[in-house]
């Protein structure tokens, strides 16, 4: 049998295909929408922001002075932050290491060279930053210049419990957008079956 391009069959299978097809747009853009505003609401914006020290502390590493900048005081753990170290002479021709102690950290990350901050070029530096338990915590200099080796630690210095809710919780409520928008593009598909009404079309 032979339909023609005027077929009411045909034509309604086009139509039905249509409004799927369209269905299916809104719901993908709806989709996007919304794990795009999930992804801004949740970016760290201080990351670009310029590096803010609020609290001082000095260091005397053999023949050289430090100054530690914090951007966030008191501390508190698993908190992002910005941590500044500035030799009283410059950091130009020296070299060095940096020796974190505390609770709940890596035997990798306990260590890491004197490497300029990436916001402050000037200074050496870790950038953003979370401690992550609290306790006490100290901070040790291995310096190298011109003036020989000097090596000097931060003692005490207490980190307080995370801010805000618990971790936990945390995690839960950042959870519930993404889980609500799959839950409703699963509605959404099984309510109009598209593949279901082009069959029967057909």
């Amino acid at each position: 049998m032979h339909y023609s391009s005027r077929s009411p069959l045909l034509l309604a299978a086009a139509r039905a295909s249509g409004r799927v097809r369209d269905h299916v747009r809104r719901l993908v853009l709806a989709a996007a929408a919304a794990l795009a505003l999930v992804a801004v609401s949740t970016a760290p914006a201080a990351a670009y922001a310029p590096v803010g020290v609020v609290h001082t502390e000095r260091v005397q590493a053999g023949p050289y002075t430090v100054t530690v900048g914090f951007s966030e005081w008191p501390l508190r753990a698993m908190q992002s932050l910005d941590f500044t170290f500035a030799p009283a002479d410059g950091i130009a021709g020296k070299s060095g290491r940096l020796t974190i102690d505390g609770p709940g950290l890596d035997a990798e990350d306990r260590e890491t060279p004197l490497s300029r901050h990436p916001r402050k070029r000037d200074v050496w530096g870790l950038d953003v930053q979370a401690l992550p338990e609290p306790g006490t915590w100290s901070f040790t200099f291995d310096i190298d210049g011109r003036a020989g080796h000097g090596r000097g630690t931060l003692r005490n210095v207490t980190v307080l419990d995370q801010p805000g809710p618990p971790l936990a919780i945390s995690w839960t409520v950042c959870a519930i957008p993404p889980i609500g928008m799959l839950a409703y593009l699963a509605v959404g598909w099984r309510r109009n079956k598209p593949s279901e009404r082009v069959a029967a079309l057909v």
